[in-house]
């Protein structure tokens, strides 16, 4: 171990710095420096704050997977391939939604939210992910990497509570079908819409601002692709241990409590379907949430095997499978929707003949 002085006066603390810390940052910065100048860019400024010399983090380094760049070749081709089918996919869903009179339902309302969550989602970390797979770039800012953290927690929060919104929309329309327009009504639909980005996005700026009040001493290099909250703690010099109690307790809130609302609604949608005395009536319920059902397994299994599964040495894989929960997951729900809809299929068809964009034409001429 080897004591440096973090402050000018002997008489002040010191600050204990493993020599081996010390030893592997600089080795690894030599050996991005050796291969690609600008994958090793690093910035340090200097500050003076109360007659002490403190090393303030301008920026971040990540990492990805900077040792296999024939991969990062073949992710670069695949992720922006994913990616366009994911942009086109939900925003084709959302034109839909405002374009069909007839998936004005709650159901297609949520479902639109859905959609922006992934395209905002996605569009947060995938492009300049993109750019750091062709090596032109490896380097985020301080405030850009706030940012994405932000963005991310928030937005995937958000979709947790959605998930859940969108089973109770399905509970009432199965189990309730008599009451389903006085209780899924348009006022009732925007303060559930409201209160899953609300949440969110609360939850995000919690974590946010407790994560970047935490000193980070010069230690810069993310191990991953994009600026991950796990990721970036690992970094801060200070106590983490009230980071960690608070994202076990949100987890737990956003996270268990809506999947467990969704295993609730489905006890209570299965067992209303069992009900019907005819097959095709069956059937008929319950084609109406096989949809939502199939993006929550999807969803929730990727997020559990993610966080849950056995810890490996091979960190690569984490990335892989974080890649695939980041990415690929998102882009699935506009093809689920689409096959399993009939709704969905019959507008898309009127979008390609022209039927809609008419239609909404000759109102919009009336109006005038």
């Amino acid at each position: 171990m080897v004591k440096l002085s973090s402050r000018r006066r002997a008489d002040l603390p010191q600050v204990t710095i493993h020599a081996a810390w010390i030893q592997a940052d600089c080795s690894f910065i030599q050996h991005l420096r050796g291969t690609d100048g600008k994958r090793g860019r690093m910035r340090w400024m200097q500050t003076e704050m109360n007659g002490a010399n403190q090393t303030v983090v301008t920026e971040f380094v990540l990492l990805g997977l900077h040792d296999h760049h024939d991969l990062e070749i073949v992710l670069f081709v695949l992720c922006l391939g994913i990616y366009s089918m994911n942009v086109l996919g939900n925003a084709l869903l959302i034109g839909l939604n405002m374009l069909d009179p007839r998936l004005h339902t709650p159901m297609y309302f949520f479902l639109s939210n859905l959609a922006l969550i992934d395209i905002c989602g996605t569009s947060s970390v995938v492009p300049l992910m993109l750019v750091h797979f062709l090596e032109t770039q490896t380097t985020i800012s301080f405030p850009g990497c706030a940012l994405q953290m932000y963005l991310t927690l928030a937005l995937g929060s958000t979709e947790c509570v959605l998930l859940a919104t969108m089973a109770c929309d399905r509970y009432v329309a199965i189990c309730q079908p008599l009451r389903y327009s006085e209780l899924m009504n348009w006022h009732t639909c925007m303060w559930m819409a409201a209160l899953s980005w609300g949440a969110g996005f609360a939850n995000s700026f919690l974590h946010s601002s407790l994560t970047w009040s935490l000193p980070f001493c010069g230690h810069n290099v993310i191990n991953h692709f994009f600026c991950e909250i796990l990721a970036v703690l690992k970094l801060a010099c200070g106590d983490i241990s009230l980071n960690a109690l608070l994202l076990m307790a949100a987890s737990a809130v956003l996270t268990l409590a809506p999947l467990l609302l969704i295993f609730l609604s489905y006890v209570f949608i299965l067992t209303a379907i069992l009900r019907v005395p005819s097959s095709a009536g069956r059937h008929k319920a319950f084609s109406t949430c096989s949809a939502h059902l199939s993006v929550v397994v999807i969803f929730y299994g990727t997020l559990s095997f993610m966080y849950f599964k056995p810890k490996t040495k091979d960190l690569n894989l984490d990335k892989l499978i974080a890649l695939f929960y980041g990415v690929v997951t998102p882009s699935l729900n506009p093809i689920i929707y689409s096959l399993r809809n009939v709704e969905v299929k019959a507008a898309t068809i009127a979008l390609l003949r022209g039927d809609l964009l008419s239609r909404k034409m000759s109102r919009f001429s009336v109006v005038l």
